[in-house]
This record gives C-alpha cells, structure tokens and sequence, in this order.
C-alpha cells in the first residue's frame, strides 16, 4: 500500500477502502507522509470527491487519532450545538443558557478562531478572569451542579483534523464537503456527547453559498452522526446578513446577555429561540411543541440570563468586567432609504482588519476592537443618520465602511431566519 497508489485510484474516481484512508492519515500524522503528498490526496478529494462510505470512514479515523471523551458521570442525555460559522455569531451565549435553564445537559468545547473574528474561546476569554480549562472534576460537578460548560478544546482531541485543517488551510482544498463534514463531525463525535444540533449557515457571509450545498453538508453531517449512534439534527439557518447587531468579541459577549435579558434584536433572538428548542427537544425528549414553550418561558422570565451569569461565575469570569471598547468612529448615512444589502464578509474582512480576528495562527485578538450596527435590513435611514460604529484606536477608510451598506427605495422581501431542517 502507497500514496501514489491511493492518489491514483482516488483522481480515477475508484472507491477507496477505509484500511486505505487509515494509511494515508495515520502516516501524514506520523509525518511518514509528506505535506506534498497529503495535499495531492487532498485536492484529489476536493475535485473528485468520496462517497457516504469513504467520508465516514475518514471520519471515523480523524476520530480515533486522539482522545475521545466520555462522561459517564454526568447524569441525563449531554447534547452538543455546533455552527459552521457566520459573521457576528454568538449564538452559542444565548442558546446554550436557554438549553441548560431549561434543564438540558451541555459541555461545550469550542476552538480558537482564525479569521475574521475570534473563535467561542477567544470571546469568553474577554470576560476578566474567565478560565476556558477545567480539570475532569471540576467539569463533571460544574455540569451537574448548573447543567453546563464552556471550555476549549483538549490538545488530544482529533490531532489528525488539527494536522489536515491546517494544511488545507494553505493549499486552497477547504472547501471540499466530505473534507468538511468529517472535520466537525469527528470533533462532535470526540466530544463526548450523546446528541447533536448543527446550525448549518447558508449565505453570503458563510462558507456554504448556495442551499444546494448546505444541504448536501448538512445530510452528509446528519448521516455520520446518526450512523455513529449520535441522533443529529441540522438547521440550514441565513447567514446572508450579520447576526444581531455586533461584530467583535467583547462587543458579541455584551450583546448576547442584552439578548439573554430581552433587549436583543429580533431576528437573531427568534434564530436563538429556535436552536434552543431543537436543543431542549432531543435532550428531553419531548414533543418541539413543548420544547419552543419551555424555551420562551426560560427567555422571557430571564432565566437564561440567569444560567449564563452563573456560568460566568463558576468559571472564575468577573461579568462587571468585560474587555468593552475605548473609542468608536461613527459612520453615517448618505442618502435616505431602505437597507436593502449589507455586504457581510466585507463587514468581516474590515473587522479582522481592525485585529478582531487572526490571520495567522499565532496572532492576538484584540478583544476590544469591532463594529456595531446602528440599522440593519430593511430599516429606513436618513441622510446623515447613524448606520455603524467601528470600536478602533487606529484611523480607518471611512467610505469602506459606508459602501458595505446599499440603501434602496423600498424594502425587500423579508429574509428567511430558517430554511429547513434535515434530520
């Protein structure tokens, strides 16, 4: 068995076996195979790619490459929410407490970002005193003490992902679906929970453009999950425009416990609701009728509010002292009209500009920096009116940040919050 070999059958589209996808990963890990090699495998994945059987099975050896967790002494069903990434998505701050208020059970272990903003770890870690690392025990009383978690990822969790991701990072083979789909779905299996709910975002500002895609990512996820024993679950939600009003780190944690206490804005608090009631169904359960009803009661009496400032606390995070931006620049409005477009992943680019984001792995996030929009889709703005303030020291292109933004006569059609669910 040799790479060439593997690379051949791969570019003439013939089946390969998984004892064939064990060698090629396990030896690139081992460093028995070169960057040069795995990137011929990769881009061959990429222009040719794999069946269901082979993506499993790459993700079933991803999976085994590391540790793989099991908290056999947390009482009830752990559930696990993963997003594949969006402009201002802090949906995690708002759905997990609405979840774990409700009583379902959740240890989240999320990554570091790199791009445009800072990964879930990155945006806690803006809260003074905040400890993203806890010892087995701690874990384990922490979730059945107040049913959640919130931690980074174990350095021994999938290294194989960790070797790959990097190198498909620099080669241009990210966007691949079954490099994708076995990439989240062997840290979701490593995690140790027992059901998932993937947030699959869909748009302009996400990696999946079209709902073509999204759907093929999201039913391949599903399958792997639901194959593997996990019942999963995918929500293809709009990633067209920013969610809620932030962009930043600092600014994202504020505007998830503004969420959290019913001052949210209202298409990213109705997404919210929704995930939080996919959550609380599968970990209970129970009918999603009863689910969306436990959820909006948790909400609107602030109980999630509630459970996040608790977890807050029993992480060691001081909730009176959050990284809050210094200085802003306002941005104003040139004309009268409708916002009818927001140019989203040049909002994103702008805002990892500023160093909210990493653009290589060893960078520091400045949790402070970021843009906060005053007027969202489909508000009217008049001519000299506020529409956004960019939390920066330094000088910026004003009329970048203008042009991100296209004001029209009259309102567009209501974008969808939810496209539909894959189970």
């Amino acid at each position: 068995m040799n790479i060439k070999d593997i690379i051949n059958k791969k570019n003439n589209n013939v089946i390969i076996t998984g004892e064939e996808i064990d060698f090629v990963v396990n030896n690139y890990v081992s460093g028995r195979i070169s960057d040069e090699e795995m990137t011929r495998f990769l881009k061959s994945v990429l222009n040719n790619g794999m069946t269901f059987e082979e993506t499993y099975n790459l993700t079933i050896t991803m999976l085994n490459s590391g540790n793989i967790m099991s908290f056999d002494e947390i009482e009830g069903i752990l559930v696990d929410k993963h997003s594949t990434g969006g402009v201002g998505d802090k949906t995690s701050f708002v759905v997990l407490p609405l979840a774990a208020s409700c009583g379902v059970k959740i240890v989240k272990m999320s990554g570091r970002g790199l791009g445009f903003t800072g990964g879930t770890v990155d945006k806690l870690e803006s809260i003074e005193g905040f400890k993203t690392e806890l010892d087995y025990t701690d874990l384990i009383k922490q979730v059945n003490d107040i049913n959640i978690v919130m931690i980074s990822q174990s350095n021994n969790l999938v290294p194989a992902d960790k070797k790959i991701y990097a190198l498909r990072d620099v080669t241009n083979t990210t966007e691949s679906i079954p490099l994708i789909a076995s990439s989240i779905m062997s840290k979701k299996l490593a995690s140790g929970s027992d059901k998932i709910v993937l947030d699959v975002k869909v748009g302009k500002g996400a990696f999946m453009k079209n709902l073509g895609e999204a759907r093929e990512l999201a039913k391949t996820m599903v399958d792997i999950g639901n194959k593997f024993g996990k019942e999963t679950i995918a929500i293809l939600t709009n990633m067209d425009y920013p969610l809620g009003y932030t962009i930043g780190n600092s600014i994202e944690v504020i505007e998830a416990l503004d969420t959290l206490d019913n001052k949210g804005e209202e298409r990213f608090t109705k997404l919210c609701l929704a995930l939080a009631s996919y959550m609380v169904s599968l970990g209970k359960n129970e009918s999603m009728d009863k689910a969306v009803k436990e959820v909006e009661d948790a909400y609107y009496n602030r109980k999630g509010l509630k459970k996040f400032k608790n977890l807050i606390s029993y992480q060691g995070g001081n909730i009176n002292n959050i990284d809050v931006p210094n200085n802003s620049i306002k941005i104003y409005s040139n004309m009268d009209g409708y916002i009818t477009d927001i140019d989203t992943m040049k909002l994103a680019l702008l805002c990892n500009n500023l160093g909210a984001g990493r653009k290589n792995k060893g960078d520091q996030i400045n949790h402070k920096v970021g843009i906060r929009l005053n007027k969202i889709i489909n508000d009217f703005v008049n001519q000299g009116e506020l529409l956004m303030q960019v939390y920066t020291e330094d000088s910026i292109d004003e009329l970048e940040y203008v042009n991100c933004i296209t004001i029209g006569e009259r309102k567009i059609e209501e974008p969808k919050i939810i496209y539909e669910v894959i189970e």
